[in-house]
């Protein structure tokens, strides 16, 4: 049975965001959570909460192993960007671009 949970509209880049999840895909819960534990990304006690939040939904739909649980998928999709303006020379403006993340975490009992 897959179960999931999901984070929508995290201020973190996507590109830097799957650097995370894509390090812990197919990994078994416990040492999954072990490894975002000692990760140094901004995104990894993000996506330690959201394993977190994913096994509370699997334990909370009953008749599931929650030891035997792994992570099926794990992906990061853009959000919406932010634009924001910054000064420049002669009168000038950049564009600069705080992008939005939407991260899911899926869950499998079966391997």
């Amino acid at each position: 049975m897959q179960v999931q949970a999901k984070l929508r509209h995290y201020r973190v880049a996507p590109r830097k965001a799957r650097l995370v999840t894509d390090m812990i895909k197919g990994m078994g819960v416990t040492r999954a959570i072990n490894t975002l534990r000692f990760t140094r990304k901004k995104s990894a006690p993000v996506v330690l909460k959201l394993i977190q939040s994913a096994v509370a939904n699997a334990d909370q739909k009953g008749n599931v192993d929650v030891d035997a649980l792994y992570i099926s998928n794990a992906f990061v999709d853009e959000g919406p960007t932010l634009r924001r303006f910054k000064p420049r020379a002669m009168g000038r403006a950049t564009r600069i671009r705080k992008r939005t993340s939407h991260i899911t975490v899926v869950l499998d009992d079966e391997r």
